[in-house]
């Protein structure tokens, strides 16, 4: 007997219509809040897939910070849509991850964009966060009961390396949460490996030279191990605040090789209206100086949650190579010491442009965890390389070759 699919969806978070854009999309969105427990109340804003919604994957996205707004990956990553200068107008984006998935994504946590507590309580340490988070996913379900069979998969970037795996660890004994894998682009996977790391990075990229590197090797280093992460030495102290000078001044340190470069369309009061935003809040940030200066870091390395965490799911952990802030060095150091073993050494995966066949990056395939670059591309993946990324992602969802051509 045919399984009836119903849309139960919540007409009162249904966007009707949406400023800036050039004609009515093909898909469903929803704008609206999910329940993150303890008076939170989490913005979320969700693309159906163009496909088929109720059979297609589905992908929730977390950008980091801690204190940064998911709706930054929606507007300049893989959302359907990026706006134009000033916040005029909306572009349909020919990369979106909505093509082949639902996506949600989720402004976390209060305090964040849209989201707010009744209380306006914004501190936060990362095992609040993961609870607010996982609360949150259980209210999009109530909220959406049509998707709860969907093959489900945790996204995001950059201080997700701590949301995601803290996340997936609540999620993992939820039987009524169809979780079958992982992805963290840029992440940070261990913050002693990841400072170590950056200076190496720096280095031999050329950001500061022979001078203060040998001053590095003579107070920092011992029997060929350098600690740049928390070192004692007052000497390894001074010079460490002279070489990360060089880093900061004038670069930018997400992608070492583009200039520094808002969105004001979020802020736009028809937009607020369209999406259901409450009058009384104030206006939207890309990241909030109110939830990062009353964070408690809790989790100093997540990669040692992956253990447990691989014997249920699968996982990818990618980078783009020219990022210094969370650098492929540092996460591919973190990967290697979970020694895994490894399914496919290290080699390179190929996408098409009009020129042909050309090198996205190196991958590393272990037992159910894989390691991969994408050249050229800075800290946001999918705004820096989105065919690329595009590509990366269809292929690691449905468990393919990452080479395996996909036509956006």
């Amino acid at each position: 007997m045919a399984v009836c699919e119903v849309d139960a969806a919540p007409k009162e978070d249904l966007i009707t219509s949406l400023p800036g854009l050039p004609h009515k999309p093909t898909f469903k969105q929803y704008s609206g809040y999910l329940d993150g427990g303890n008076g939170n109340q989490l913005h979320y804003w969700f693309t159906e897939s163009k496909g088929k919604p109720f059979r297609d994957p589905l992908v929730l996205w977390l950008n980091g910070g801690p204190g940064c707004s998911s709706l930054v990956g929606l507007l300049t990553e893989n959302g359907p849509f990026n706006p134009g200068p000033g916040g005029k107008n909306l572009a349909y984006r020919n990369t979106s991850w909505n093509d082949f998935a639902n996506v949600i994504f989720l402004e976390s946590p209060a305090g964040v964009g849209y989201s707010y507590n009744n209380k306006k309580n914004y501190t936060w340490d990362d095992d609040q966060v993961a609870d607010s988070n996982y609360a949150a996913l259980k209210s999009f379900f109530k909220k959406f009961p049509e998707f709860s069979r969907n093959e489900f998969y945790i996204t995001g970037e950059s201080y997700g390396g701590i949301y995601i795996p803290t996340l997936v660890v609540r999620v993992m004994n939820d039987s009524k949460i169809n979780l079958k894998a992982f992805a963290v682009g840029n992440g940070l996977s261990d913050r002693r490996l990841n400072d170590n790391s950056m200076i190496y990075f720096a280095y031999y990229h050329g950001i500061f030279g022979q001078r203060i590197w040998s001053q590095l090797q003579k107070y920092c280093c011992s029997r060929g191990s350098c600690n740049f992460h928390n070192p004692t030495d007052k000497h390894c102290q001074k010079v460490l605040v002279a070489a990360r000078q060089v880093m900061n001044d004038d670069l930018n340190n997400y992608d070492i090789y583009t200039d520094c470069d808002d969105i004001a369309y979020m802020n736009r009061n028809d937009v607020r209206k369209a999406l259901h935003i409450p009058d009384h809040l104030p206006q939207w940030g890309e990241c909030s100086g109110d939830v990062s200066a009353n964070y408690t870091i809790t989790y100093n390395s997540a990669i040692k949650l992956y253990p447990k965490l691989l014997k249920k799911y699968r996982a990818l952990v990618y980078n783009g190579d020219v990022d210094m802030v969370c650098n492929f060095l540092g996460d591919q150091w973190a990967v290697h010491s979970l020694n895994l073993k490894m399914i496919k050494p290290r080699q390179p995966w190929f996408y098409s442009d009009s020129n042909g066949k050309q090198i996205g990056g190196y991958v590393i395939r272990f037992d159910k965890l894989d390691f991969l670059t994408v050249r050229g591309s800075g800290h946001q993946v999918p705004t820096y390389r989105p065919k690329q990324a595009y590509q990366m992602i269809y292929n690691f969802i449905y468990n393919k070759p990452y080479s395996t051509k996909v036509v956006p």
